[in-house]
């Protein structure tokens, strides 16, 4: 039987089958030259094809703290399929023909499998490569690109200014790339509904408010950021100005008519796009959802099974809040509740600067709480920091409730809790420590810092993510804090339950759009008669299940299969549980497949037992 690594409280276990490990040169063996020979050019393999990657990505390089082409963006072009089609059939094969399997061990042979299914799953899904929607109010690349120069291109000196404005000039290339491919899709009937075209046109308008685009004390979201960072560099202030000009220029003469291009091509497919919302509607739809339901979750579980969990998941979160209301002396039904907390001006701050303010205080403060308490929970913990924003102004109108983004690897940047506060009435205080332990620490501040820093993962494993382990672990921080005595007051008790109520309405919801034909308003109403949260809330989710097909099933069905392995290890070790190592098992490996961690968790408790 092959081996993995493992870590426990104190060391890393690797083991191996003296027969299998030992230098004989009988027939069927492997000597331990070999398994050298093999793990070296399996990972020597791992870093030239991580480099080649890194090279054709300025942005990614931007991301890694990176300045090699830091004038430069991502190709955006629809051609660049059957390229990346080409290279994965290249590295499948060398993967196939090349390398020993049998001859790995550990992290190796785990690396191995991750890489060669990640290869195999692309090579099948070929055939959906347009089956997204490369402009909509959730990631869309015409927000995606001023996000990106806001948060990821930093100004240290004048040729980073320089490059900067670069980027700016480069931005029609991008938006030439990207209407080629929304013309591409319509013409295999892919195309967002209706309503996504109103928030893209929107946010696309924004982008080109304020100076140098119009006459007005305002600077526009790019100029003002440019601007900033320029004014901080220790240079003459005549040479900022022209910087701070040239930038201008490229922001009148590249940014606003690329900008306005993209907007023409919007307003014109919105003249045909229809209120079909489901992938359903798409050539081959069925086979795309099912398919994206088995990316997402990493499971076999079909989307019929999955609507069954989440209306099972809902009932049991429904009883759990009716106790909450027994504890807190509620007098009315669990609809009176909900509407309670929906509508109570003590469950909220101010619609102001000031109550902005105070929420991004308070959820700072729950963060350094917590981080007084992580030695109780975990053997690692992430040397990278994490900070407390407010979404951009640019972006807060169409952007989902929370977000977290990575630091950057060398440090030069900690990773960053987002809070979306367009809207003061969708982030009610009660939510606010469940939504911090989620997107910040213990959750994946957590998970995504540790697994960048683990010195024995190739660099696709250490940036690379599956959507069940990430936001499962995720939601089981949401639960983890509870245990240990925090969520003090029962209505933030009554948040963490309806943020776990959220993400089960989600299983529901996701399935019923697409392999239910649900339409927007039937998926909408099912949210607001089902959990506390704002209408406004349950409008964004619902268009969020709509633009990206089953990506919400990935919370509940990962923290599901989390719990799961945490009380079979519990049942199995008794009083030998300790839940640090359990919880190292979970994070020091990466992000992986469900199936996987199942596989990582056994061994772990396989080991203690022995």
């Amino acid at each position: 039987m092959k081996s993995k690594v493992l870590y426990t409280s104190t060391f890393l276990f690797f083991i191996f089958s003296l027969a299998g490990c030992k230098d004989s040169t009988e027939e069927g063996q492997i000597t331990a030259e070999e398994i050298q020979q093999e793990r070296a050019r399996l990972n020597t393999f791992f870093e030239e094809e991580f480099e080649k990657d890194l090279e054709e990505s300025p942005m990614l390089q931007a991301r890694l703290g990176i300045k090699t082409n830091y004038d430069s963006w991502d190709d955006f072009s629809h051609l660049r399929y059957a390229e990346d089609l080409k290279k994965a059939k290249r590295r499948l094969e060398f993967l196939k023909n090349e390398i020993n399997a049998d001859a790995l061990q550990g992290q190796d042979e785990l690396s191995y499998k991750l890489y060669r299914q990640d290869l195999e799953n692309e090579i099948e899904d070929y055939d959906f490569r347009l089956y997204n929607y490369p402009v909509n109010q959730m990631f869309g690349v015409h927000a995606e690109l001023p996000a990106f120069l806001i948060n990821m291109h930093k100004i240290d000196s004048v040729s980073d200014a320089k490059a900067y404005i670069a980027r700016l000039n480069k931005v029609p290339q991008v938006m030439e790339d990207v209407i080629k491919g929304l013309e591409l899709r319509e013409m295999n009937q892919i195309m967002p509904p209706a309503f996504v075209f109103a928030h893209t046109i929107e946010a696309s308008q924004n982008l080109l408010q304020g100076r140098p685009f119009e006459k007005s004390a305002e600077a526009s979201a790019l100029l003002e950021d440019f601007s900033t960072k320029v004014e901080e560099l220790e240079i003459p202030k005549a040479q900022k100005d022209k910087l701070i000009l040239e930038a201008q220029e490229a922001l009148l003469n590249s940014v606003k008519p690329a900008y306005e291009n993209l907007i023409v091509k919007l307003k014109d497919q919105q003249q045909r796009a229809t209120a079909d919302h489901g992938a359903w509607k798409f050539p081959k739809g069925k086979a795309f959802y099912n398919t994206a339901l088995k990316r997402t979750t990493t499971t076999a579980l079909t989307a019929e099974e999955i609507h069954e969990i989440g209306l099972s998941e809902v009932a049991r979160i429904h009883k759990e809040m009716e106790e909450i209301m027994k504890e807190v002396e509620f007098e009315g039904s669990l609809k009176d509740f909900f509407q309670f907390m929906r509508e109570d001006e003590q469950f909220y701050y101010e619609n102001t600067e000031e109550g902005r303010a105070q929420y991004l205080a308070e959820a700072t403060s729950l963060i350094n709480t917590m981080k007084g308490r992580l030695d109780e929970l975990f053997l690692t913990t992430p040397k990278a920091d994490i900070v407390v924003k407010a979404v951009e102004p640019f972006r807060e109108k169409s952007a989902g409730k929370a977000f977290y983004q990575q630091p950057a690897m060398d440090g030069s940047r900690p990773g960053t809790y987002y809070a979306n506060l367009y809207d003061m009435e969708a982030m009610p205080t009660y939510q606010m420590e469940a939504l911090a332990y989620h997107e910040g620490i213990p959750g994946h501040h957590m998970q995504l810092a540790i697994a960048q820093e683990l010195d024995s993962l190739p660099m696709f494993r250490k940036i690379g993510g599956y959507g069940a382990y990430v936001e499962g672990w995720g939601l089981y921080s949401e639960l983890v804090p509870k245990e240990i005595g925090l969520y003090e007051d029962p209505y933030s008790d009554f948040g963490r339950l309806a943020m776990e109520l959220w993400r089960s309405i989600r299983l529901v919801v996701d399935t019923g759009i697409h392999s239910k034909k649900w339409t927007r308003d039937e998926a909408i109403d099912y949210y607001v008669e089902n959990s506390p949260n704002a209408e406004s809330d349950a409008v964004k989710m619902v268009e969020r299940h709509i633009v990206m097909p089953g990506q919400a099933t990935a919370y509940k069905i990962g923290m599901n299969k989390i719990l799961e392995l945490r009380e079979f290890a519990k049942k199995e070790l008794g009083e030998e549980f300790d839940l640090r190592e359990f919880h190292d098992v979970v994070l020091t490996n990466g992000s992986v497949p469900l199936n996987i961690l199942e596989e990582l968790v056994v061994e772990w408790v396989e080991m203690q037992k022995a």
